[in-house]
């Protein structure tokens, strides 16, 4: 058997990857070629509209079916009454990733914007007026929407099974000791995802068999939970997803409405389309949950940290369990010989929280770097210095040592940039004219989990290469990145590759999310490309005719199309050694999965530095200039890297200053449901923004050295727009987004 020889610490990937190609598929985009859900117009086709609840406690009275079918086109009405029954119970969790959802299973109403009827009309607008005129009465209730109001709930673990409280060290002796005691308070809202496009499914049936148009981070994960709840074997459904308009946890998750339309049109024998409004998109299909946290930070003499506290209140459902772990963003980033973290809840009647860019780190570091800052100023340190003294290389919560070490880098590189030794120590210190400007920073930290996934990888007679695995590309540029690593698994030119993605029918992908989507897919595609090279090699080193032949202990080295003798110069093309053998293809299996136990903690690193201008008379706040330094392994496509990077700190933007979902307390319903009261960063908002990647070769994350960059641009960012507002105005800010009116 012939040695393919490709590995150089970890995997050395060829002439694709570390490439800044332009994105495979935005030429699609931005013609309108591209195919979403909701484009799908079979022959046929019914509209669904979900009626939603106007009130968000109690339970529905009445409904005027008789209206609402009586108008021309109104096919059904499904309610309560009438709807077809799940194979299992919607309230169910038959997994962690399944929330409970309503499926009309009741008449009872768990919050505001609870699908509560479907109407199916032969148009959109028939099944609209149609939800219109079913004029829902109500026995209501008093809402239960603030943290106030919400029942306390009392949990042993928080999203996705985490504990809800770590205790190491001795509390009580650490804050005896203490020179400094400095606690900091800090809110967060109620934030919902916004994707672009909005949540849809187009269902058609034929027989027992299901075929699905709808945005899915995780095609095989939705193939099987649709099946289950619908009674049938999850090879009779086949779901396309070759495009997401923006997902951001939220399309991770089967939702009522969309079995409901899947029930439909099995039940009427007609296809049948329902694409929520974006209204209905708060609610239904999850939300960042609101926090109050409080961390303390206690400091001996010389400023370093020596207890970190960080409690956190949250809102979850009546019904379910999600809590926004915040707390968690404590337990990596700075030492603490003495650390504890705690959770706690209320039950509000509000949709269930999920996750949500960055869940639980986002919120957590924006209050946590906000009590470095203030830490910082009670030790009379530079937030730089003293976060250069305090940060962590060995991960307090488990004791691991880092998988790497390039956080001093980050901050050294960013500083730099930003110019941050210009800086005075004192806020109030520095004007723009007549407005007050503010410099601040913060540590960016996000984890690199790594899932399970599967591709397979063709090599066909022409030298030309196929790979397939159901990644989902939410816009963030899976399908060049992905092809990337594949091209150079196969060892040929990504121009030879046909690249095959975002169907259910394809090898398992794993979920796009958390940041380990490329390392986990891409890990699978170039194990399946290795395993048609190991393949080819034995071919080649077996054939006498081959220049290769009896090269088995030396071994080969697979690129440009060619397998060369690692020896001498003498190589074979794929075709050739194709030709001789008879055969038109090779098939190879990947997996991509991280093997044994961790012996490292696994994180992305940055830092990032804001500056900020304050009007002093109206508190308006501007974001000037961001600039952030990351470290996440190996680069695969630079330049999807940096716009995922931009993108992260332009949410920060939108976090820190705008970003805020508001019930009205009165009747539980939402206030701005929409884009023009939900406010979100718009070009007008985006200062001048840089974005620099650390070089970093971690060799224990994973066999390719692959980090993620989605998620943890955001982390860093909205703690260091606060710190830069109360540079510029001597006001901490106490709560995000950060009012004009807490700064007058």
């Amino acid at each position: 058997m012939a040695e393919v020889m490709n590995m150089e610490g970890h995997v050395r990937l060829g002439s694709n990857a570390g490439q800044a190609l332009t994105r495979r598929d935005g030429i699609l985009k931005v013609t309108g070629a591209a195919p979403y859900a909701a484009d799908a117009r079979p022959e046929g086709l019914l509209y669904a509209v979900a009626a939603t609840a106007g009130i968000a406690r109690g339970r529905v009275t009445h409904l005027d079916v008789a209206a609402a079918t009586a108008h021309p086109g109104v096919v059904k009405v499904y309610t309560p009454a009438n709807v077809p029954a799940l194979a299992i119970s919607p309230d169910e969790k038959i997994h962690p990733f399944v929330w409970k959802m309503e499926a009309l299973q009741s008449d009872a109403v768990r919050y505001a914007g609870q699908p509560i009827a479907m109407v199916l009309a032969e148009t959109l607008e028939a099944a609209t007026e149609g939800a219109r005129l079913l004029a829902p009465r109500y026995e209501a209730e008093p809402p239960r929407v603030t943290f106030e109001t919400g029942e306390p709930y009392e949990t042993d673990t928080t999203a996705f099974g985490r504990p809800a409280t770590h205790r190491a060290g001795d509390l009580d002796a650490a804050r005896g000791t203490a020179a400094h005691h400095v606690v900091t308070e800090v809110s967060t809202p109620a934030q919902y995802h916004n994707a672009m496009e909005p949540h849809a499914v187009t269902a058609r049936w034929d027989g027992d068999r299901l075929e699905l148009d709808t945005p899915t981070q995780a095609l095989a994960l939705t193939k099987t939970t649709i099946a289950a709840f619908l009674g049938i074997d999850a090879a009779g459904v086949t779901i396309r997803s070759p495009f997401l308009g923006g997902g951001f946890g939220s399309k991770a998750i089967v939702y009522g409405a969309q079995l409901l339309a899947i029930l439909a049109a099995r039940d009427l024998g007609r296809p049948v389309k329902m694409v929520l409004t974006r209204a209905q998109m708060y609610g239904p299909v999850g939300h960042r949950a609101p926090t109050r946290q409080t961390v303390t930070v206690n400091l001996d003499p010389e400023g370093a940290i020596t207890a970190l506290e960080h409690d956190t209140l949250t809102v979850t459902s009546t019904f379910d369990h999600f809590l926004e772990g915040a707390s968690g963003a404590s337990h990596s980033v700075y030492v603490a010989p003495v650390l504890h973290t705690t959770h706690r809840a209320v039950r509000g009647d509000i949709g269930t929280p999920g996750p949500m860019r960055a869940p639980g780190e986002a919120s957590g570091s924006a209050a946590l770097e906000l009590a470095i800052d203030a830490a910082a100023e009670a030790a009379g340190m530079d937030p730089l210095a003293f976060r250069l003294k305090n940060y962590a290389e060995t991960d307090p919560a488990t004791g691991m040592a880092f998988s790497s070490k390039a956080l001093r880098e980050c901050y050294a590189q960013a500083a730099e940039r930003f110019g941050w030794d210009a800086r005075p120590l004192a806020p109030r210190q520095m004007r723009q004219g007549r407005l007050l400007k503010g410099w601040g920073m913060g540590t960016a930290q996000f984890p690199c989990p790594m899932f399970q996934a599967a591709a397979h990888a063709t090599l066909r007679a022409d030298g030309s290469g196929v790979v397939e695995t159901s990644a989902a590309d939410m816009g963030q540029g899976a399908w060049t990145a992905l092809a990337q690593i594949a091209a150079d698994g196969l060892g040929i030119d990504i121009d030879r590759l046909d690249f095959r993605s975002g169907h259910s029918d394809l090898p398992d992908a794993g979920i796009a999310g958390g940041s380990g989507h490329t390392a986990t897919a891409g890990t699978a595609l170039f194990n399946a490309g290795a395993d048609v090279i190991r393949q080819l090699a034995d071919l080649a080193t077996q054939d006498p005719a081959s220049p290769l032949f009896g090269a088995g202990n030396a071994g080969v080295t697979a690129r440009a199309g060619r397998l060369w003798r690692n020896d001498d110069e003498r190589s074979d093309s794929y075709e050739d050694i194709l030709a001789r053998a008879g055969l038109d293809l090779i098939r190879g299996e990947g997996k991509g999965v991280r093997e044994g136990e961790p012996t490292r903690a696994m994180f992305s690193h940055g830092a990032v530095f804001a500056e900020v201008l304050v009007d002093p008379d109206l508190g308006q706040v501007r974001v000037s200039r961001l600039v952030g330094a990351f470290a996440a392994g190996r680069i695969i496509n630079p330049k999807l890297a940096r716009s995922q990077l931009l993108g992260g700190m332009t949410w920060g933007i939108g976090f820190a200053l705008q970003e805020e979902a508001l019930h009205d307390a009165r009747t539980g319903r939402f206030v701005n449901n929409d884009l023009a009261g939900y406010h979100v960063p718009v070009n007008a908002d985006a200062p001048m923004i840089e974005a620099l990647t650390v070089h970093e070769d971690d060799p224990f994350v994973n066999t390719l050295g692959i980090k993620g960059v989605g998620e943890i641009g955001v982390t860093g960012t909205v703690g260091a727009i606060g710190n830069a507002v109360w540079h510029a105005t001597g006001i901490r800010p106490a709560g995000f987004p950060i009012h004009p009116e807490s700064l007058i």
